[in-house]
């Protein structure tokens, strides 16, 4: 394990401290995390209490053969028997760290794993123990198939304020709460922050001139159910030393949970989109109601939809503001995200999907006005399966929020086979992180915004009960044709447990886009589920747009 020094950027992102399942409090028996916000970082000051002598040197750390096969039948084994309690910490001075006194802690970095090797790309930072981070993370550097344990203790965190008062120096920690990988991914003389891993089996990365927003999981079981969520943990990481000027890096992850064990492998490489090329393998213990594969978790605060339920200076306020899917069979669906009044669930059946994922495609700092969060440079993240993946679905679920740190949007896939005690399942697929454009070569159409508002003719009293929304398709064959041309192109469009009460399309000169109307009524008080697409010239001319719509 390295020891050496480097240099690190300003400080953490906005919301540095990620959700670590139920810690950091869930909205209302969803299993949803709430993010914190981070603070500007305090002066330090001096030291309360004389320094210690320095300690020892100890005792160097005991190699062991290490290999993502070997670690895949240690948690077959582990599967066998009974869960094992999660590890915790009986250090007092852990217990006394409170969100104001974590906040205080940071990596020291000098101290940057792998900070030493000549002409490396990557370097390591430890996160924390304490405050909701409980129970000990362990790590280990592997070298031509040997791990060795990284040791950790107070002298690499730099404390300040008061969290010096309560840290005593040179006292050995049992495990860290996880870490974070740093690259030259914007400009070569500075290691940003690239990835990091914190919290049940929690992760998200950046992509070239992101800021931190959705994340992922290693898996969601049970999320949305009316049964109790379950929260998999990530319980050890293996990471391997970086060969001098590889541009990538491999983490290795052992899982543990009540229903399940699992073994991840995960190959990073830095980039305009950052890939994760990710291998999942999963020993189930015991039957589990619902395994959701690929979890990607986010937040959906307001936009043109909702912007009246919101008094606040910003237009918009989300990290993401739509679902993506692209069918095995080439279709392409568009599911703008919402912030509903009760918990909603949408279900897209599929087989053997070629992507999902969650994206942020308004790119305009005017849309956000948000000198802070920058919303504008929140990552898209999506999914794409190594393999065919067979039948299942992409599931959906939306949770009402009231405040952008609550991540209130969940995305994964969710097999058509159920996860039974005693299966061996095996998961591989891509995921990507960064801006991900609608394809700029497709010939077909994509949704740039959906708006909505009360139904009828602007200016007069209308009957109440339907809904207007306005839906504009950008770029495709479509982006040349001239505001005439509108008879040409079919609209196609349907309302499930509703009424499309009128349609209209036409071509918004000003920025070019396609403008389809519609005004909607529902047939009770169910979600009324709309879609529309459009198409001519015998194919289909833009992206399927789906939406639910709640009237209560």
């Amino acid at each position: 394990m390295s020891s050496s020094r480097s240099v690190r950027k300003a400080h953490p992102s906005r919301r540095a401290f990620l959700g670590a399942g139920t810690a950091l409090g869930l909205l209302a028996a969803t299993g949803v995390p709430v993010r914190a916000q981070d603070s500007a970082q305090p002066a330090p000051a001096a030291p309360a209490t004389p320094p210690a002598a320095e300690p020892a040197a100890p005792a160097a750390p005991q190699k062991t053969p290490f290999s993502f096969d070997a670690l895949s039948a240690e948690m077959q084994n582990e599967a066998k028997g009974d869960p094992v309690p999660p590890a915790t910490s009986d250090a007092d001075f852990l217990s006394k760290l409170t969100y104001d006194t974590y906040r205080l802690i940071r990596y020291n970095p000098d101290k940057a794993i792998f900070s030493d090797i000549k002409d490396s790309l990557f370097q390591l930072q430890a996160f924390h123990l304490g405050w909701l981070f409980k129970e000990p993370v362990q790590m280990f550097s592997v070298e031509d198939g040997q791990a060795t344990p990284m040791i950790f203790n107070t002298d690499d965190f730099i404390y300040e304020r008061e969290a010096r008062k309560i840290v005593p120096e040179h006292a050995d920690l049992p495990g860290v709460a996880g870490f974070r990988l740093h690259n030259p991914i914007n400009r070569p003389d500075v290691m940003d922050e690239l990835a990091a891993f914190q919290g049940a089996s929690y992760f998200r990365a950046l992509g070239r001139g992101s800021a931190y927003g959705l994340s992922a999981r290693g898996l969601a079981v049970n999320t949305g159910l009316a049964v109790a969520e379950e929260f998999p943990r990530f319980t050890r990481f293996w990471i391997e030393t970086p060969t001098p000027g590889s541009d990538t890096i491999t983490v290795y992850a052992a899982m543990n949970s009540a229903s399940l064990t699992g073994a991840y492998r995960f190959v990073i490489t830095p980039g305009d989109a950052t890939a994760m090329d990710v291998t999942a393998r999963l020993y189930i213990r015991a039957d589990i109601q619902q395994l959701g594969v690929a979890p990607l978790t986010s937040m959906y605060l307001y936009g043109p939809r909702n912007r009246s339920d919101f008094d606040d200076y910003r237009p918009k306020v989300h990290d993401s503001d739509g679902l993506g899917i692209e069918q095995g069979d080439g279709d392409l669906i568009w599911r703008p995200l919402q912030n509903p009044g009760k918990i909603a669930s949408s279900y897209f059946s599929q087989n053997a999907p070629h992507s999902f994922g969650l994206y942020q495609r308004d790119r305009n700092f005017d849309d956000y006005q948000d000198a802070s969060a920058h919303y504008e440079r929140r990552p898209s993240a999506r999914v794409t399966p190594a393999s065919d993946w067979g039948k299942g679905m992409v599931r959906l679920v939306e949770i009402p929020s009231k405040l952008e740190v609550n991540d209130n949007i969940v995305a994964f896939w969710v097999p058509d086979a159920p996860a039974k005690a005693g299966d061996a399942l095996e998961f591989a697929y891509r995921l990507e992180w960064g801006d991900l454009p609608p394809d700029g070569g497709d010939t077909r159409a994509y949704v740039e915004e959906t708006r909505a508002g009360t139904g009828g003719v602007s200016g007069v009293e209308n009957t109440k009960g339907t809904r207007k929304f306005v839906i504009d398709f950008k770029g495709g064959e479509i982006a040349n044709l001239p505001a005439e041309s509108s008879d040409k192109i079919e609209v196609v469009t349907h309302a499930g447990k509703g009424k499309i009460v009128t349609q209209t399309l036409s071509k918004v000169e000003q920025d070019g886009v396609w403008r389809l109307v519609l005004d909607v009524s529902a047939d009770g008080d169910a979600p009324v589920e709309l879609s529309a697409q459009l198409s001519g010239f015998g194919r289909k001319l833009s992206e399927t747009w789906l939406y639910q719509w709640n009237k209560t």
